[in-house]
């Protein structure tokens, strides 16, 4: 049975450094949960959200730099329009977010 290839994505290059951000935000996660199960200041928990939220907002950034580079601008014209129509409804979802 042959053998289906994984498709390149525009963040395949930069897979390993973008799973260790993924990875270190898990932690910061974890340390949340322990800072309310440790009874922590509240505000201590607030500036500590942030920073989990600004790093997955970095992961987010360079996600949808690497979409537009490789699955925007490198798509057939006959797809650009339809790409470009579901990147801005992601990045529509991202600024709703917050």
């Amino acid at each position: 049975m042959p053998k289906t290839k994984t498709p390149t994505r525009g963040y395949t290059a930069s897979k390993d450094e973008l799973l260790a951000r993924l990875r270190r935000i898990e932690g910061q996660i974890r340390g949340l949960e322990g800072m309310v199960e440790q009874d922590r200041y509240c505000i201590d928990i607030l500036t500590q959200i942030s920073a989990a939220q600004a790093a997955l907002e970095k992961v987010a950034l360079g996600l949808l730099d690497g979409h537009v580079r490789h699955c925007v601008i490198g798509a057939e014209a006959g797809e650009r329009e339809a790409r470009t129509e579901e990147m801005m409804s992601a990045v529509g979802r991202l600024l709703r977010s917050g």
